[in-house]
């Protein structure tokens, strides 16, 4: 099961989400998103559990609880829209 962790502290490493997260079960993978411009973290992270039931445990367990001062986001990921493409630059 994969879930989204939001409003994390900057300060946070995968490895912290990866410690978090094993008291609820098998961590699959940790994945803080980062920005493309600065390389710091975006505040939000990926976590797969190892199985929906884990999933859910971990989601009873940490949404809104307190992590390095600040209440943590945790749900189920959702997928992921697709956006139509703009080009993204600047017009002249």
């Amino acid at each position: 099961m994969k879930l989204y962790v939001g409003n994390l502290s900057f300060d946070t490493i995968e490895n912290d989400l990866q410690d978090l997260f094993e008291q609820f079960g098998t961590v699959s993978e940790a994945a803080l998103v980062m920005d493309r411009a600065t390389g710091r973290s975006r505040g939000f992270a990926f976590v797969t559990m190892g199985s929906a039931s884990e999933g859910q445990a971990a989601i009873e367990g940490l949404h809104g609880k307190e992590y390095q001062g600040r209440k943590l986001t945790v749900n189920e990921a959702r997928p992921r829209e697709d956006r139509p493409r703009t080009g993204g630059g600047r017009r002249y």
